[in-house]
This record gives structure tokens, C-alpha cells and sequence, in this order.
């Protein structure tokens, strides 16, 4: 695992860094290329689009460590380096988001639907830079393609899941020795890209307003919500379902409500 790429000065820059600047400047192209689909001239595509963008980081930064220090209890998490929690980031993000297309006076839906699969793309890209730093894994496992992450924010050492994760492994394997574990990063990103590229299809068709973010959200919960099964997490707050899941569940209904809500205004 890479945890830091160069520096700058004091400044440390790491993959998940440069993958979180690529996933917003691909993110950029993506709906600009959107925003023309659904009607923008090319100028205010682009205009539009740098405004979407950087409120969507902005509110993406600020509640996704917001959410992580809220989760552990500790405001002093907000200044630390790690912990960019997605469904914080993406609530925050999208309040922000819609602040800005009121404001702007944008299309509501035409222009959430040009967002969504740049939305999935950045997603799957930001996965990315999770793995490179060994952030974000999965619980043990025994598959081929199971990875180790010997650094990290929590190496995949069985002291390191026991006491962080509560992972149980056999007796007799030592606190140092590394376990491989599910690459739920990959998994998320192959699912992201997918996900990306059926919305993209969709603006490409011109369904109807509303029918491409809707199916995507849609998609993007139900991939979170199965993927946090074998996640290794320390949050399962009802049986085995984590706080994600259960926002992803919650996503998922208002999803089907507003769907039924236009299909019947149609």
C-alpha cells in the first residue's frame, strides 16, 4: 500500500488524494457531457457544471467528516487526515448541490439526472484511492483473490481486525501475521463503473425526468447495502446491519416513493 506519493514542502500528497482531484475532474467532464444531454448550450454546461462540482466537494468534505467524527464521538476528527465517510459526504453534498440548482434556477430533475452517472463514476474512481492506501476492506476470506494490506490506516493483521473489528480467526494465529481479506474496494468500483454506465445510457436515450438518478441512487444503495456484509466494520447496529446499511435502506424507499410519485403524475 502507498501512503503517501510525494511532498510538497510540508504538504503530503497521497493516492487517495490524486484519486479524489481525478475523480472530480473525470466527474467534471461527465457532467458537462450530461448537462448538454439534457439541453445546456456548451458554456453554460460548463459554467453550471463548476458550480455543481465544487459545491458537491465542498459539502462532500464537510459531511463526510462530520459523519465520521459524529460515528466515534470525537470533533477532534475533524482535523485529522483520515475519515471521508461517503453517505455523510453524499447527504451534505447533495443538500449543497440542490441549494445550488435552486439558486441557479436549473431544471431540478433534468439536472439531477445529468448528475447522477458522474455521481457513480466518481464514486467508483474515489474506491480507487481507497485501496491504494488499504483503506476500507472487507472481513477474512478465503477466495483467490483475497488481498492483504500490510499498511494502512488498520493493517489487516489478525491483532489489528480482532481489536478493531471484532473479527474472529482460529486459535493460534499471531497478532502479526496478516490475513487476507475481501478487496471490497474493487468490488465497489467494478460495481460503480457498472452502475455509471447504465445511467450514462440511459441520459444518452432521454427517458424521462427523473429516470435516470432515481435508478441510480436506487442501484448505488442496493450495491452498498449487500457490499457492507462483508465489510469489516465496527458499527453493526442492529444484528448484523451497519449504519450504512440502514441509510441505504432508507435511500432505497424514498427512492421507490418518488418513483411511484411521478410514475402516477405521468
Amino acid at each position: 500500500m502507498i501512503s503517501e506519493l510525494f511532498r510538497i514542502g510540508p504538504l503530503s500528497v497521497s493516492p487517495f488524494g490524486v484519486m479524489l482531484v481525478a475523480a472530480l475532474f473525470v466527474g467534471n467532464l461527465q457532467l458537462r457531457w450530461g448537462l448538454r444531454r439534457v439541453g445546456a448550450s456548451a458554456t453554460r454546461a460548463a459554467d453550471d457544471a463548476a458550480a455543481i462540482l465544487l459545491a458537491a466537494a465542498l459539502g462532500g468534505i464537510v459531511g463526510g467528516k462530520a459523519y465520521y467524527a459524529l460515528l466515534y464521538g470525537d470533533w477532534h476528527l475533524l482535523y485529522s487526515r483520515a475519515g471521508l465517510v461517503w453517505y455523510g459526504g453524499f447527504l451534505v453534498g447533495a443538500a449543497a448541490v440542490l441549494f445550488v440548482i435552486r439558486r441557479r434556477q436549473m431544471p431540478a430533475w433534468r439536472t439531477a439526472d445529468a448528475a447522477a452517472p458522474a455521481l457513480a463514476l466518481g464514486y467508483g474512481i474515489g474506491r480507487i484511492g481507497c485501496l491504494l492506501v488499504g483503506d476500507d476492506f472487507g472481513e477474512p476470506t478465503d477466495l483467490p483473490w483475497g488481498m492483504t494490506f500490510p499498511e494502512g490506516p488498520i493493517p489487516t493483521t489478525a491483532g489489528a481486525l480482532e481489536r478493531e473489528f471484532g473479527v474472529d480467526l482460529p486459535a493460534g494465529v499471531a497478532p502479526d501475521a496478516l490475513v487476507a481479506v475481501h478487496p471490497t474496494q474493487i468490488y465497489e468500483t467494478l460495481a460503480a463503473l457498472l452502475i455509471f454506465w447504465f445511467g450514462r445510457t440511459l441520459l444518452a436515450r432521454g427517458v424521462p425526468p427523473g429516470g435516470v438518478v432515481l435508478p441510480v441512487i436506487g442501484l448505488l444503495s442496493v450495491e452498498r447495502f449487500l457490499v457492507e456484509f462483508v465489510r469489516a466494520k465496527d458499527d453493526r447496529l442492529v444484528g448484523t446491519l451497519t449504519l450504512a446499511q440502514l441509510i441505504a435502506a432508507a435511500l432505497l424507499l424514498l427512492v421507490a416513493l418518488l418513483w411511484l410519485r411521478r410514475r402516477r403524475a405521468s
